[in-house]
């Protein structure tokens, strides 16, 4: 049985908060991790309720534009919800300006969102990473709207274990390839002791280029050399 307020949509109360987060905010796991010149994102697959497996071929990773992907992990409907209106706006944005929407403004957006429902929670925690004319960036956006840019982090049941890898190997400025290497690493580290997490991984690199996804061969060569 859910909180009172998930479903309903009316307040939660403080002292429901935990519940909220014991609760819905259990499974997945996703890191990000800036580089030099570039993003890199990545998310696994499985999609859970509580203990049981609901899918084993979720889509967490989203690519809104060109240059950009954010992540999701809480509530399915809600986070859809939030990408959809940001993958219009950010069309929108784009038609009228001539350019793509920069990496800050969809944080922001996000977080406006967020608030704007207020003191109804969407519950969902998000990771936007993309390269604009500032840059490689990277922005946390929690599901009370708060929003931080980040050099690394990680999201969901499996992110204490993800974060310990990250900041073993990270360092400011790294290359793109080893801050793929990084992140990967850190997600099959997640995989592999969090029982929430799993069923493969997907990684997206971004670069002044574009959005590229990995293919499943290039992950698991990777993690097959790195063993």
């Amino acid at each position: 049985m859910l909180p009172d307020g998930v479903l309903g949509r009316t307040p939660l109360r403080e002292s429901e908060l935990e519940k909220v987060r014991e609760r819905l905010l259990k499974g997945t796991t996703t890191v990000g991790v800036k580089a030099e010149g570039g993003v890199v994102i990545a998310s696994d697959r499985r999609a859970s309720a509580e203990t049981f497996v609901a899918s084993k071929k979720a889509k967490k990773m989203i690519q809104i534009d060109e240059r950009s992907v954010v992540t999701i992990s809480g509530l399915v409907a809600d986070g859809q919800f939030l990408v959809n209106n940001l993958k219009t706006f950010s069309s929108l944005y784009r038609l009228e300006h001539g350019q793509d929407m920069p990496t800050l403004a969809k944080a922001r957006y996000l977080a406006l969102l967020l608030k704007s429902f207020r003191p109804v929670l969407l519950i969902a925690h998000m990771i936007i990473g993309g390269v604009d004319s500032t840059g490689p960036r990277l922005f946390n956006v929690d599901f009370f709207g708060t929003m931080t840019e980040e050099e690394y982090l990680a999201t969901g049941s499996g992110s204490p274990v993800a974060i310990s890898v990250i900041e073993e190997g990270y360092r400011k400025g790294m290359p793109v390839d080893e801050a793929k290497d990084l992140a990967i690493s850190a997600m099959a580290a997640a995989i592999s002791r969090d029982s929430a997490t799993g069923d493969g991984m997907d990684v997206a690199v971004i670069t002044g280029e574009g959005v590229r996804f990995l293919s499943p061969k290039e992950i698991e060569e990777f993690l097959k050399t790195a063993r």
